[in-house]
């Protein structure tokens, strides 16, 4: 190298003190034949010479600088990239999970879960590439990999593309690869990774069941010896068990499922759709019992554990498989000895293990099983039944009154009760169930004290329960609640505690009332009700207007029995309620006139009756509404002219049954028969006395009903009018109205070629007898 040319290359890479470069390359620049001779040569000292010091060409005097290429800088490059915490792109983690080293994939997957969670973006525009190339690692070899995409997929990735998902078949298909895995240990993984999947995407499994289930049935049949370990075998059960939740109901008919799988199945895009699912989930349902079958008579661990061995990682295997069995026994029953194992175990979990509800996990257990528990009472029968029920009462008794568990209780006992096969039918009670029930009842005023204001949810549903029992209670013809079966003197105190409410409100008032109604409540009972009710309404704890919808109600929804009059007047007293019925009227009309002026409670009675009459009523419950109105009304009448119009469609009709009921008007009626007749007819001669236009639109509206069935009963009605002094002087005055009825009957005889020689003869005899009525009233004029 020339001269200039190191000069000019020291000038530009070293940082020289020495002025005269050119000086300092002259003195340490030799030649290359001397300086080989200078560093090679021999030199024979002696002993005690000093050597002569070779000299150095290093430059001790030069500071090194950085040779900096910017096109080439790496940290340049990714300036506009979302990078991990390490500083790479996702490209690089991607290509980083084919790694042949296991810690380098481990780390690739933690870096994607940073780099998603800084850049959420990142995932949304790479999903396809993401998931295509995580799908590999369903089968990795390594524990840890497969460990960390589980997580990475269940923390990150499914929850952000939880609506566009469309690679569940892509997916699918490697989970069955890693299912079919020689790795016992990567199969179970595989299980695992399709539950995951199952819990965000529904889809996949009504689109992939029945190899699902296959695989299932495989992995518990061939490979009990690897499933000795229970943290592998609950896995792969808790799996099973969400994949059978999903089976349609064997109730529902499978057309009617087909129709329904367009709106469950949340994944849209694929076009495949199972043919006939519920044939799928039969036929391997028994595969799945046969395997449940010989698992427990292969293996002695695999069953439930009652005694022995009593903690939580076998009372976790043992529910799930008890939620998995409660399943299958939807579509055929189990042997009977895994069944009674099955019972055994319920029974001593809900007895022994409520006590550990507050433990890591226990609670949530226990609310699995006592959400399956009604649908349990209503299959078994027998001791077990009442076993059961009993476990479930310690456990609702026992659980604390905030926990969830008493929550889930409260929900079981409204299954229980009010199903369509629950306990509670109105054709009776199972004398099984009477003791728990009266249990339940009793704990629901307490619970709800104890409660407070500090949990409004478990308050809220244990008054909807007891609305429930309320309502249930008191609807039907037959059920009434507990209180009708009560012994007297429990009757008596529940009836004295009302006195001790500080308000009785309407929905409150409705269930004391529909328990009158009951026709196994005693009569003293009831009138003990009405007055204590009547006491309670003086001290102002109950609504003018309450008490008074009490009281209507009583009159109208009243049962009389026999309903025929007749009937009863000629079977006597001896299987008939109406003396009861009258002493209730009597008693009514008591405690009206103690609630003031007459005139105000005729005012707040008027168009409630009205309303009930118009209903047509029974004759019995009409006729005491009538004498309600009687009662409270006054010469003239109080009542209003849209009352006056509404009785007037309503008396006509009453009149001719009640004489039809009767059958007919004899000349020479027996005293019994005419005494009651008199009864039921009466109420509406006093109306007619204080309102003469309502008597007018009776005989009009009598008129216009006109038939050939009703002119004795429509004539009949006449004649005891005629017979009652009042009435035959008010009817006088109503002579052409009582024209009218005889021109309508004569208009039937003549217009009506199809009447029949006896019809014509009767009519013609009813005609006489109108005449000789008309001739009484002229005498009376």
């Amino acid at each position: 190298m020339a001269r200039p040319q190191i000069c000019q290359v020291l000038k530009g890479n070293f940082d020289l003190r020495s002025d005269n470069i050119e000086d300092f390359v002259e003195a340490h620049a030799t030649p290359i034949a001397m300086r080989r001779f200078y560093g090679f040569r021999n030199k024979n000292g002696k002993f005690g010479e000093e050597s002569e010091k070779v000299k150095s060409l290093s430059i001790n005097c030069a500071s090194f600088k950085a040779i900096i290429i910017p096109e080439q800088s790496v940290a340049s490059d990714k300036m506009s990239l979302a990078v991990s915490k390490k500083g790479l792109t996702l490209k690089e983690l991607l290509q980083r999970t084919s790694h042949r080293n296991a810690k380098v994939r481990k780390d690739a997957l933690m870096g994607m879960k940073d780099l998603f969670l800084m850049y959420p973006e990142e995932l949304k525009l790479n999903t396809h590439e993401v998931i295509q190339i995580l799908c590999g690692l369903f089968g990795d070899e390594d524990k840890m990999v497969r460990e960390t995409l589980y997580q990475l997929l269940k923390s990150v990735i499914f929850p952000t593309c939880n609506e566009d998902m469309p690679f569940i078949c892509l997916m699918m298909g490697y989970i069955f690869v890693a299912m079919a895995n020689l790795a016992i240990e990567v199969r179970l993984m595989a299980f695992k990774f399709f539950d995951l999947i199952v819990q965000y995407y529904p889809a996949a499994f009504s689109l992939h069941g029945e190899k699902v289930l296959q695989n299932y049935a495989d992995i518990l049949r061939k490979n009990q010896f690897c499933l000795e370990d229970k943290g592998r075998l609950k896995n792969v059960l808790v799996g099973l068990l969400r994949c059978l939740s999903l089976l349609p109901s064997k109730k529902v008919e499978v057309d009617t499922f087909k129709k329904e799988v367009p709106r469950r199945v949340l994944h849209a895009y694929e076009p495949t759709r199972p043919t006939d699912f519920a044939g799928i989930a039969q036929h391997h349902v028994l595969i799945f019992l046969w395997v449940f079958v010989e698992l427990h008579f292969a293996m002695p661990s695999f069953s439930f554990c009652i005694y022995g061995h009593d903690d939580d990682r076998y009372f976790s295997l043992n529910v799930v498989i008890a939620e998995i069995f409660l399943h299958l026994d939807e579509w055929i029953r189990p042997p009977a000895e895994l069944l009674e194992k099955f019972l055994a175990f319920m029974e001593h979990a809900l007895l022994k293990k409520i006590h550990d509800e507050t433990r890591s996990g226990r609670e949530k257990q226990m609310l699995t099983l006592v959400h399956f528990m009604p649908k349990l009472v209503a299959q078994v029968i027998g001791d077990w039944k009442s076993s059961l029920l009993q476990a479930f009462t310690k456990t609702f008794l026992d659980c604390k009154p905030e926990s969830s568990v008493k929550l889930a209780c409260l929900a079981a006992i409204e299954e229980m009760l009010f199903s369509r096969k629950g306990m509670w039918q109105p054709d009776g009670y199972d004398p099984e169930v009477v003791g728990p029930l009266i249990t339940w009842i009793r704990e629901l005023p307490v619970l709800l004290i104890l409660l407070g204001d500090m949990h409004p949810s478990s308050s809220e549903a244990v008054l909807h329960l007891l609305l429930d029992l309320g309502r249930f209670a008191t609807t039907g013809d037959k059920c009434y609640g507990p209180f009708t079966r009560l012994p007297l003197d429990c009757q008596k105190l529940s009836i004295y505690s009302l006195a001790y409410f500080s308000h009785l409100d309407s929905p409150l008032l409705t269930s004391v009332t529909l328990c009158c109604l009951c026709l196994d409540l005693d009569e003293y009972v009831l009138f003990l009700i009405i007055e204590h009710l009547h006491s309670i309404f003086r001290h102002g704890k109950i609504e003018i207007q309450d008490h008074l919808s009490f009281f209507v109600t009583l009159v109208t929804r009243f049962n009389v029995f026999p309903e025929n009059i007749r009937s009863a007047i000629e079977e006597g007293t001896k299987f008939s309620n109406r003396g009861t019925f009258k002493k209730l009227i009597g008693v009514v009309f008591s405690c009206l006139e103690q609630m003031g002026d007459a005139s105000l409670v005729l005012f707040l009675l008027e168009r409630e009756i009205l309303k009930q009459i118009l209903l047509k009523p029974p004759l019995d419950n009409a006729c005491a509404m009538l004498r309600i109105l009687v009662r409270q009304d006054s010469k003239p009448t109080r009542l209003s002219e849209q009352s006056i119009i509404n009785l007037s469609n309503f008396i006509p009709g009453y009149l001719i049954d009640v004489v039809h009921c009767m059958g007919g008007f004899d000349a020479k009626p027996k005293e019994a028969h005419f005494r009651t007749l008199m009864d039921y007819i009466v109420p509406c001669f006093y109306m007619f006395e204080s309102s003469r236009k309502l008597l007018n639109l009776v005989l009009n509206g009598m008129g216009s009903m006109i038939t050939e069935s009703r002119i004795n009963d429509i004539v009949s009605v006449l004649i005891l009018m005629h017979k009652n002094d009042k009435m035959n002087r008010i009817i006088s005055s109503s002579r052409a109205e009582f024209d009218h009825v005889s021109q309508s009957i004569r208009s039937l005889k003549f217009e009506d070629s199809s009447l029949t020689v006896g019809e014509r003869r009767r009519i013609q005899y009813a005609l006489e007898q109108l005449k000789t009525v008309g001739r009484s009233l002229d005498q009376e004029m």
